[in-house]
């Protein structure tokens, strides 16, 4: 024991295993670097210091740190020393320390928090906690998950998690259509039975205006918020010309106005981490389609997200593709191979 050094430790128990882990530091061979012999001199405040020795003269602790290589000292009684104790015994016996142990609760709480928010919809493949809109395909017997963003008559920019809504403005007799540029969406299917995923808050992103405000306006003041197995739907597009038509809304002579889009049946799943599943009943013929957000029971949202399902379309750009555990490592020496006799 360290020349007048002299024990505060009220247990014996405790006492004998610092004793122990002092005895093992003194007797351990000089090769061994201090960071191996290194143990712990645990304080009040949660926090700990990386010891190889220390010592008590009356009402400080002096210890050599094995970070610094150097003597410092800190109050007796900032030392917690039933955890330094239970530290050495765990060290020393080969048992778990108990910061490892609530270190490993606070991982294990942390990645099933993420799961939650993440869910996974394949082996390997798991949704954004961002939100979004997402298509799982199946391309080349692999399952993939492409992005789908919004699409509108007047909307030629693609901002993630920006989310646009306006409405069909009720004129008396009006009747609008909802169209979309090009012939074809940017995203495609390869299999007829893909399930969509959708992650949107009622609240995200602000009402926008169409470039046809004749036609177009905002979200109507009645509007209500509808649970979100009726919320989304999958609508049928037709193609004409350059452009696709993704429905219409017919206004009647009172001023309310009622969608006679051509809607899909679905499947709507609740998922954690306010993601929906929406999966067609029936598998989808070739040809374009989209999601589409009811802004209410008479009302719906311009903007939509578009897609496709063409089992003949390249590979979608950008999809996420499932990642592959590492294969396990293994150490075992390779056969040796007999040799002819020269």
């Amino acid at each position: 024991m360290v020349s007048g050094m002299k024990s505060e430790i009220g247990k014996p128990g405790l006492l004998a295993a610092v004793l122990l882990a002092l005895a093992a530091l003194c007797l351990a061979p000089p090769s061994l670097s201090a960071q191996t012999l290194a143990s712990r001199l645990i304080l009040k405040d949660g926090s700990y210091q990386s010891i190889t020795k220390y010592e008590i003269n009356g009402e400080r602790v002096r210890y050599f740190s094995a970070e610094r290589g150097e003597w410092e000292e800190v109050p007796k009684a900032m030392v917690d020393w039933d955890a330094t104790g239970k530290y050495e015994q765990g060290r020393l016996t080969g048992g778990p320390v108990p910061e490892a142990i609530e270190l490993d609760k606070e991982i294990e709480a942390e990645r099933k928090a993420a799961e939650a928010r993440t869910p996974q919809v394949a082996p390997g493949l798991r949704l954004s906690d961002e939100g979004g809109v997402f298509l799982l395909d199946t391309y080349q017997n692999q399952p993939q998950l492409a992005e789908i963003q919004q699409s509108g008559s007047d909307l030629n920019r693609s901002m993630k998690s920006n989310i646009l809504r306006a409405a069909i403005n009720p004129l008396a007799g009006a009747r609008q259509t909802i169209e979309l540029p090009d012939a074809h969406a940017k995203v495609q299917s390869h299999t007829a039975v893909p399930s969509l995923y959708v992650n949107v808050e009622a609240d995200q992103g602000a009402p926008a205006l169409a470039s046809d405000a004749a036609a177009t306006g905002k979200i109507p003041a009645d509007a209500t918020t509808l649970p979100p197995t009726e919320r989304f739907k999958i609508i049928r597009v037709e193609s004409k010309s350059n452009k696709r038509v993704a429905g219409a809304v017919k206004t009647a002579v009172t001023g309310k106005s009622k969608t006679d889009e051509r809607f899909v049946a679905v499947t709507v799943t609740t998922m954690t981490g306010g993601w929906i599943k929406i999966t067609p009943i029936d598998p989808l013929p070739t040809g374009e389609y989209a999601v589409a957000e009811m802004l209410g029971k008479d009302s719906i949202n311009l903007y939509v997200w578009d897609f496709g399902v063409n089992p003949a379309a390249p590979a979608n750009a950008f999809a996420l593709k499932p990642e592959l555990p590492e294969p396990p490592k293994t150490d075992a020496p390779k056969d040796l191979q007999k040799r002819d006799k020269q």
